[in-house]
């Protein structure tokens, strides 16, 4: 009997993390599909294996797709989710099922594009980046599953995102402000025609209420490629919500029926938005039927978001959320303000260099007693004491603390909130809001779950 050859071991995680950080990074972009399409082309186009549900907008992607995926496995239906960026693992950017890979698996993901990458990079200018290589990475691996549907967020934008060599059966459009001002352009308005560059010829778009102009933006995309337009407040929306111990009751009218008094285990108005915005998704995946009371109930009431408003310490409180631009920062001060009260609110803020951080911080400022500047530990992070200056201007020098590590701030705002502040106010009921970054949020959670 022949024994088998020995097979060489696998690549290590931590060698597969590295080879992938060592090509292009996600900031550095060149507007342009054909090095993904050359790769996903050598791997038999894989995104063509599944129906895809394609998520573009400023905020509240990563919310919605868990959502829509949670939807469509209560319905039976396999997925995959790609979402970006990972809060603490590279891993969660590729789940299946509604589990991120394992590290094996992650490993085995990569060995099955790795081959064609070399060939990719020599036949182009510019080699693979980071994000087209998870990208091919995702798409082979939801077609191994195999994926019945596969939930795709965006990285950037829309039209030339590496994402969008697929063809989303729905469309799904958040809320759409100006971010990535740098690469997208300076208005709502401009930065909507790059992200309607996701809705595709004979689609449903599934689009959240947006200012007049960046409608007209998308409803005349849909119109040119005659795709289906489903607007939220038109079609489909949140009908009545108040807020819960533990996130909020709504009322959602979907596509086809209402379903009411469904308790959503998210904070703040947006998420209750984000909900209706997956409903209505799934239930233009279904067609004609409807989806059973009980099976949105159930999925809606076990929701989750890593990082987005949440809780992840009590006494004092402390919540997590990755609000990184003017935009969600409105959207997280609204959310305090409906579901939480605290006193003093001391916040914990970390922004990248490339971000509005004034803007940020001036949506922060009225809810927040004081803040303890900080940053990162990657070299994007605005350096604590830039951060600083910016800070003191909004809030004055007696309200600002620069603690330039991470763990060490979320210590001293910690203190202050149990003993109310460095200003005497009220104590005992105190609480800390880390944010300013996905990638600030993401350490702020590994430090706080190994204090657990």
């Amino acid at each position: 009997m022949t024994e088998p050859a020995d097979r060489s071991p696998l690549p290590t995680y931590a060698e597969v993390e590295a080879a992938l950080l060592a090509r292009w990074p996600e900031t550095r972009l060149e507007p342009s599909l054909d090095r993904i399409e050359a790769l996903v082309e050598l791997l038999g186009d894989p995104q063509r294996a599944y129906r895809v549900v394609h998520l573009t907008g400023t905020n509240g992607k990563t919310s919605t797709a868990r959502m829509v995926d949670d939807l469509l496995r209560a319905r039976g239906l396999r997925t995959g989710r790609f979402t970006s960026p990972h809060v603490e693992r590279m891993t969660e950017r590729i789940s299946v099922d509604g589990e991120p890979l394992g590290e094996e698996a992650f490993v085995r993901a990569y060995l099955d594009v790795a081959p064609y990458l070399d060939i990719v990079d020599a036949a182009n200018e510019h080699p693979l980046s980071f994000f087209e290589t998870v990208v091919g990475m995702a798409y082979a691996a939801f077609a191994d599953a195999p994926a019945d549907v596969a939930v795709v967020e965006v990285g950037m934008g829309g039209s030339w995102d590496a994402t969008n060599v697929a063809d989303g059966t729905v469309a799904v459009l958040t809320p759409i402000a100006v971010d990535h001002a740098r690469y997208l352009g300076d208005s709502a308005e401009v930065i909507a025609v790059e992200k309607a560059g996701i809705i595709k010829p004979g689609a449903v778009a599934v689009v959240a209420e947006q200012a007049p102009e960046v409608m007209a933006v998308l409803a005349e995309r849909a119109a040119e490629v005659g795709a289906t337009l489903l607007r939220e407040g038109y079609d489909f929306g949140v009908t009545a919500r108040v807020p819960a111990v533990g996130g909020q009751v709504v009322s959602l009218r979907g596509v086809h029926r209402e379903y009411t008094d469904v308790f959503l285990p998210l904070y703040g108005a947006h998420q209750a938005q984000n909900a209706a915005l997956a409903l209505a998704a799934v239930e233009s995946m279904a067609g004609d039927e409807p989806l059973g009371h009980e099976l949105v109930h159930e999925t809606l009431g076990a929701a989750t978001s890593p990082g987005r408003l949440e809780v992840v310490r009590r006494g004092p409180t402390v919540l997590l959320d990755a609000a990184h631009n003017p935009h969600g920062a409105a959207a997280t001060v609204e959310a305090i303000r409906d579901s939480f009260t605290f006193d003093p609110l001391v916040g914990v803020v970390g922004v990248m260099a490339d971000k509005d951080a004034e803007g940020l911080l001036a949506e922060l400022e009225p809810v927040l007693s004081e803040v303890v500047v900080t940053q990162n530990a990657t070299s994007r992070s605005m350096p604590a004491e830039e951060l600083a200056e910016i800070a003191s201007g909004l809030f004055g020098d007696h309200r600002v603390q620069v603690v330039p590590r991470m763990d060490d701030a979320i210590e001293r705002a910690i203190t202050l909130a149990e003993t109310g502040g460095a200003l005497g106010e009220s104590i005992g009921s105190g609480g800390v809001l880390v944010t300013g970054s996905v990638v600030t949020v993401g350490e702020a959670r590994r430090l706080l779950k190994r204090e657990r």
